[in-house]
Formats: C-alpha cells, structure tokens, sequence
C-alpha cells in the first residue's frame, strides 16, 4: 500500500492558524490533500493533526484523520520523521502493510499531482533509492556568499570569492514540499539527505516557504499566475 501522510498541527505563531486559514478562496491543507488525490500515487491520503479544526477540514477534501495526535507530538521541537513514524506505526497496529509513504507539507499550494507522479516514478525506478524530495537550485553560488564582521564584511569563502558563477558547485535546497520515500525507510529512520536520496528539482516559481504574511502574499500572487496559465493553456 502506498499512503500520503500531511502533517498539520492547530499551533502556529507566526501565521496563526495558518493550515486552516483561507488561502485563495480554501483552507491552507485543501491544497495539498486535493493534489495527492489527484496524484493517483496513493491508496489512502492522511492527515496527522492535534487540532479538530483541521480534522474537520481533512475529512471534509477527501482525507482521513486516524485520530487527533498526541500533544506530545504536535510541539514546536517535534520533527516531522518523528509524525510519519507514528502514523505508520497506528497503520501498521490496523494490520495495514505500507510499502511506500511521501510526507506532504501542509502548505503547499504551489504542488500539483503531476510533480508527485513524477516522484513516484523516480522513486520505483531505481531499487537503490529510499527517497525522492523536491528541492530547488540557490539563485546566486553559495560560495560566493558574504558574512558582517566587527571590522566590516569579510567572505564567507575567500578561496571562492573571486571565481566566476560558472565555474563554482551548483546548490541545492530542500524546497520543502514532499519526501517520497519508502515506509520501511521510514520507519528506521533513514535521513533523507543522503546517498540514497534522489533531489526532484523544481523550477523557482514553484518554491515559496510561508512563514510570514508577506510570503501568503508572494505564493498568493504566484498561484494566481499559474492558475491564470492553466486556463490560457
């Protein structure tokens, strides 16, 4: 069996309530809970949460909420492998056999159901792997970034500092959308940064963290766009 879990707990200090709050018309979790039924990818989609609210939201696009999760899991040191872990744990206490899990973020409106077929379809193709994630590529090098000292500003890498863009590593990071992996990975708490992992890099206006008001606004903004595309096309 092939399961979707969504984290989305009730608390939230910088944007209160923001997995419930509306976004373009929806609640913040519709989006993510809608893309991984359209997927096709999964045989159950669930939403782990502390919050009635959310539950309530969850079952009503389509998701299943096992049951409200413990307290102790839904505080602001509690990772997310800790949260699949435990889902798959109940599921597996049900006598349910998973053989592969993808950990979807709650806010995510910018994902579609094709990004996470193309996941999946990485995924299987390579034995070797036991996740795929999606990331994005670092607009300007790294390497060439800049640090503040009490005497001024200093490189952060002075022995890359003065080589040109082309010739430096390209980098990469987690754009925090999914993490398809298997369950048994999983469940052994297997990172996802490494060797075994496949990066499934998305294009810039794709990637958008929501943190603040001010980046509700920008995703607001891109996803209005895209769906805009969407109908021209």
């Amino acid at each position: 069996m092939r399961v979707a879990i969504i984290p989305a707990r009730g608390g939230s200090k910088r944007i209160p309530q923001k997995n419930s709050k509306l976004f373009c018309g929806q609640p913040m979790l519709a989006y993510p809970i809608q893309m991984a039924l359209k997927s096709g990818c999964f045989d159950r989609v669930l939403v782990s949460t502390d919050d009635t609210e959310i539950a309530a939201i969850a079952r009503e696009y389509g998701a299943e909420v096992l049951a409200l999760r413990p307290a102790a899991l839904a505080d602001d040191h509690t990772g997310t492998s800790a949260v699949v872990r435990y889902e798959l744990q109940r599921l597996q206490q049900q006598g349910v056999t998973i053989e592969y899990c993808c950990c979807i973020y709650a806010t995510t409106p910018l994902l579609s159901a094709e990004l996470l077929m193309q996941a999946w379809q990485l995924l299987q193709a390579e034995a070797s792997l036991n996740y795929v994630f999606s990331a994005a590529r670092f607009s300007f090098p790294i390497q060439r970034a800049l640090i503040k000292t009490e005497q001024g500003v200093a490189a952060f890498d002075p022995s890359s500092i003065g080589k040109r863009s082309q010739d430096l590593t390209p980098a990469y990071h987690d754009a925090g959308q999914f993490y398809f992996g298997r369950a048994d990975a999983w469940l052994k708490s297997a990172p996802v940064f490494a060797a075994h992992s496949q990066m499934l890099v998305l294009p810039d206006h794709l990637v958008q963290d929501i943190d603040t008001m001010d980046d509700w606004q920008r995703a607001e903004l891109l996803y209005k766009i895209l769906q805009q595309e969407s109908v021209i096309k």
